[in-house]
């Protein structure tokens, strides 16, 4: 449910305020579902070809990729938890991160309570690698394997599925009723309103961020709570990287802005690795970056890196979509579509007399509530690349 504003009031979904006088123009900092010319769409679709028509060098490119970690950590150095704020809207456009809250019980000023918990973090968890339960796991399979023989095949079996069973009763979270995996949590300004107004004792949020230095941030916060939450360090581009829970463990998967950090080649992997952990039944919840947004046109020419993919300044890069990728995308992974929209939003500096016209997309895929043979089918496929 929709947090409330300051005053009281429920938050208003997006798209429900609208220019129809251009004389009131400046009364407002921002529209919704503002209508474009063929004339404005002629000018971006130029501008953008424009700053397309020199890419990076191949050389520099592989540079960006390698030492994107890096790029990240020093933007998290930089800006810790300033530059990014809280995202209570959250609630409004994706009401299934707080499914059982209502108008009366929602409150999104709720920090006081939650900083005066005992529970702090304590310390970093990164999945560079097998964590120590799994390599527990490995190790003794390997040794009952090496002291079997054929003979001895059911009883190897049946030891591996009991630790298979400890490894699914020991993830944390395990206990949770409904989990929450946050994807490029960044500095938390997701995780934090989400734990904030979900109070759901059965609620679990995990959050992961390629940025070890985002990652301390997150669990640094006064309001982290390792009884609630759990963050770690992980790199959705790395296939043999495990995650800290099992599949089919998740409700609901958050992307917001992170989607479009990556290489365009390795996304399909990576909505097939987050499709994985989802439960039949649950939803990734994405906002990114829309074709002809205000940041696309604003590059300038030697920061192409590929049709409508970016490098700024700083090092992190930056990819544009249309409905019909992500469609493709979540489609390829077996998902369903439940919502995918254009937000087109004019945003107005009333001091400066500015106009700036956002394109943002919003989705929401669901894994569906199949059989498990035919959800294993769907999970189970990779296009050509994936691993």
């Amino acid at each position: 449910m929709a947090a409330p504003s300051q005053d009281g009031r429920r938050r208003k979904q997006f798209g429900n305020r609208f220019l129809t006088d251009p004389a009131r123009l400046f009364q407002h900092n921002a529209w919704d579902n503002v209508e474009w010319s063929e004339e404005q769409e002629a000018a971006a679709q130029a501008k953008v070809q424009e700053n397309s028509t020199e890419f990076v060098p191949q050389d520099q490119q592989d540079a960006y990729e390698i030492s994107a970690s890096k790029y990240w950590n020093d933007f998290y150095k930089t800006h810790e938890n300033g530059f990014f704020k809280d995202r209570h809207w959250l609630f409004t456009e994706f009401p299934e991160l707080a499914p059982n809250q209502n108008a009366s019980t929602v409150d999104v000023c709720a920090s006081e309570a939650a900083a005066a918990k005992n529970t702090k973090g304590s310390g970093l968890w990164e999945c560079n690698g097998l964590s120590s339960l799994e390599t527990g796991i490995l190790e003794c399979q390997d040794s009952e394997i090496s002291s079997c023989n054929s003979t001895h095949q059911t009883q190897t079996e049946v030891a591996a599925q009991k630790l298979e069973e400890q490894k699914l009763r020991d993830f944390p979270g395990s206990s949770a009723t409904y989990r929450i995996l946050e994807v490029g949590c960044g500095a938390g300004n997701t995780v934090f309103p989400i734990l904030q107004t979900n109070n759901d004792p059965g609620l679990f949020v995990y959050c992961c961020d390629f940025s070890k230095t985002a990652v301390e941030l997150v669990q640094a916060h006064p309001e982290y709570d390792t009884s609630r939450c759990f963050a770690f360090v992980h790199d959705l581009c790395e296939t043999g990287t495990p995650f800290p829970m099992p599949d089919e463990s998740v409700d609901v998967v958050v992307l917001i802005f992170v989607l479009s950090a990556l290489l365009p080649e390795k996304m399909q992997c990576v909505i097939n690795r987050l499709s994985k952990l989802l439960k039949p039944g649950g939803i990734i919840l994405l906002r990114d970056y829309g074709r002809y947004d205000l940041a696309q046109l604003r590059f300038k020419k030697g920061q192409c890196l590929a049709d409508n993919f970016y490098v700024r300044g700083d090092g992190t890069r930056v990819y544009f979509f249309t409905q019909d990728e992500l469609d493709l995308l979540f489609s390829t992974a077996g998902l369903e579509k439940a919502q995918n929209i254009v937000d087109r939003r004019l945003q107005v500096n009333r001091g400066k007399q500015i106009t700036m016209y956002r394109v943002w997309i919003q989705c929401k895929y669901r894994k569906p509530k199949g059989d498990k043979e035919s959800l294993g089918e769907r999970s189970n496929f990779h296009p050509s690349g994936c691993t």
